[in-house]
C-alpha cells in the first residue's frame, strides 16, 4: 500500500470517527436534558460509524500482516488517534447515559 492509499484510509478513519464523536456528544446532551427518546438510535448510529472506522483500520492491519510494506504518515496516525479516543468516549458516554436514566 502506498502513502496516498494509506492517507485515504486515514481520512476515512477520521471521518467515521468524527461522525461518531459528534453523535455521541449530541446524545449526551439529550440524556443530560432527560430526553431519552433518541438515545438508543443515536448510540446505534455512533456504533455503526465506529465499526466503519474499525473496518478501515483492519484493512491496514491485514495488509501489513500479509507482508505489505507500510509507509505510514501523520494522517493515518491522526486517524488512529481519533478512533481510539472515540471508542473511549463511546464507553464513557454509554455509562453516563445509564446514570442519567437511573436518576431520571
Amino acid at each position: 500500500m502506498n502513502k496516498e492509499e494509506m492517507n485515504m484510509v486515514g481520512f476515512e478513519i477520521v471521518a467515521y470517527s468524527g461522525d461518531a464523536r459528534s453523535t455521541l456528544l449530541q446524545l449526551l446532551k439529550e440524556a443530560r436534558q432527560g430526553n431519552f427518546n433518541n438515545v438508543d438510535a443515536l448510540l446505534a448510529d455512533a456504533d455503526e460509524n465506529i465499526n466503519l472506522a474499525h473496518r478501515s483500520q483492519t484493512q491496514i492491519l491485514a495488509a501489513e500482516a500479509s507482508g505489505d510494506n507500510m509507509d505510514m504518515g501523520f494522517i493515518f496516525v491522526h486517524g488512529q488517534d481519533h478512533l481510539m479516543t472515540t471508542i473511549l468516549l463511546r464507553d464513557v458516554i454509554g455509562d453516563m447515559v445509564e446514570l442519567y436514566r437511573r436518576n431520571k
